[in-house]
This record gives structure tokens, sequence and C-alpha cells, in this order.
């Protein structure tokens, strides 16, 4: 088995960004981010975080993911966390089994 020293180092460099997010989290004071842009501002990073999970898989598939993610969106809009996870497996599911 060859190991790329590159995809060694990315994956020892996400090891430790990994570890240190989570030592932040135990580090830093339970009143730091009460109030202000602070808060705003870690109150969206998990928004962030997710649309970056899944910006790639929308952008660089097929039209059936990005139509089932537009119907997501739209679904996410009205309805529940639940119902709308719901409706964006079943759309993507039933968009890749018509449309390929």
């Amino acid at each position: 088995m060859n190991l790329d020293p590159h995809t060694l180092w990315a994956i020892l460099a996400m090891g430790v960004a990994t570890y240190a997010t989570r030592l932040a989290g135990l580090i830093v004071p339970p009143g730091f981010a009460t109030r202000g842009r602070l808060k705003a501002a870690f109150e969206a990073v998990p928004a962030a975080v997710l649309t970056a999970l899944i910006a790639p898989t929308v952008l660089a598939t097929g039209p059936a993911e990005s139509l089932a993610a537009a119907i997501t969106i739209v679904a996410a809009l009205r309805l529940p966390l639940l119902a709308v996870i719901v409706i964006g497996v079943v759309a993507a599911a039933l968009l890749r089994a018509t449309i390929g």
C-alpha cells in the first residue's frame, strides 16, 4: 500500500483541526458569545457547515440531485426539519430513478 505524503499531511491536519475545535468548546467560557455579532456568527456556523457539505454534491452531480436540492429548499421554507429531510430523501430517490 502506497501512501502519498500530501494525503498523509492532509489527514493529520484535519485531525488536528478537529481536535482543536473540540477543545475550543471546552476552553471558551460559557458566556463568551451571549450577545451581539459574535452570538450571531456562532449561530450561523451550523448552517454554514451544512451548506459547505451539501453544496459540492448539489453543484457537481447530476440534474436529479440539483432538482432534489431545490425541492428540499422550498420545503424547508415552510415545513419542520423532519418533514424536510423526508421530502429531500424521497425527492432525490425518485429523481435519480427517473432522470438518472
